[in-house]
This record gives C-alpha cells, structure tokens and sequence, in this order.
C-alpha cells in the first residue's frame, strides 16, 4: 500500500493526469495546485483585471475537470492548459463585452462631469493595456512571449501555426503598439 502511495509532490504531471484521468480526486487537486499560479498569471495578462483573472482561473479548473480524461498527452500539458485559459478568457469577454462598454461609457461620463478623478496610470500597465487592444493573433503573440516568456516555437505550438508567424505577429504588435503608445502621449 505504501508502494501505491506516491507522495504527490514528488509526482510528475504525466502521473498525476494519468491518476487523475483515473478518477483520483487528491491527483486532480494536486495538479490544479501546481498549476493554479500559472494559469491565473495567463488569465491576468490576458484581461488586466484581478477579478475576471480569478474567474477565469476558476472557470478553467472546472473545464479541466470535464477534458481531463480527454487530454492525450501529445504536446507539453502546460500548452494544453494555456490553450484553455486563452479559450475561457476569450469566452469571458465575449459573454461581459456589452457590460464592460456600459460601465466604461458610465465611467468616461463620471470623468467629464467631474463626478470622479482620473488615477495616474502604471505605464507598465498602460503598455498592457495597449496589448489587449491588439487584434487577438497579435495579442495572443505578445502575451505568450513576453507575458510568459515562452519561445517562439512554445508560442508557435499553443496558437497553433508556425514559428515565423508567431514572429511576424510580433513584429506587427510591436508597429501597432509604439502607435497606440504615442496616441495615448505614452511615448
């Protein structure tokens, strides 16, 4: 019995998906807390809101609960969950688009009538913010290689098509970014 009793943070992720895909809830959970961080940071970059990061990171936990049993174990598990997190962000924002332009119309009016004080930005968060405003291959890009530090052909492989278009992608986010930089009087 002991034999069987693997201590789980020893455990490799391919043990633990393959126990949990089993149906171990204690190597699911451990899998979930070893990646937690990572997926949240994902989600962060993604939204730039504390908030939806959280429940983004929620939300891929359950769906990692549904497609556990379904991953196949073809490329790193990491690619995997980042897919899904890019997945449940886009799905976020879909589903709260007409919200968010409500409460930013609201807050844009608050701003002219003097009803609230514009806060001096963070300029890095300003650059990410400008980020998101990128067409979503572009965005994509740069939030995997700068946001996670991944390689082009890391990033290559979560979006799904070749190295030199993920470079190219980046070359035209940087263009539209030193734009939008100076737009908003950043550069």
């Amino acid at each position: 019995m002991t034999a069987m009793m693997l201590d789980e943070s020893e455990a490799s992720d391919a043990e633990l998906i393959g126990r949990a895909k089993g149906g171990d809830r204690g190597a699911f959970g451990k899998l979930l807390e070893r990646h937690y961080g990572f997926v949240y940071r994902a989600a962060y970059r993604w939204c730039g809101k504390k908030a939806d990061a959280e429940d983004i990171a929620q939300e891929v936990c359950v769906r990692l609960g549904r497609a556990i049993r379904d991953y196949r174990g073809g490329g790193a598990f990491t690619t995997w969950l980042y897919t899904m997190t890019l997945n449940a962000a886009r799905d976020m924002m879909r589903k709260t688009a007409r919200e968010t332009i409500k409460t930013e119309a609201y807050g844009a009016y608050a701003l002219i009538s003097g009803e609230a004080q514009a806060e001096p930005e963070d300029p890095a968060e300003a650059l990410w913010a400008a980020v998101r405003k990128l067409p979503d291959k572009q965005r994509d890009a740069v939030l995997l290689v700068y946001g996670e530090e991944l390689s082009h052909a890391a990033a290559a492989e979560v979006m799904a098509i070749s190295e030199a278009t993920v470079s190219w992608h980046i070359h035209e986010a940087k263009k539209r970014l030193k734009t939008l930089m100076r737009s908003a009087g950043e550069v």
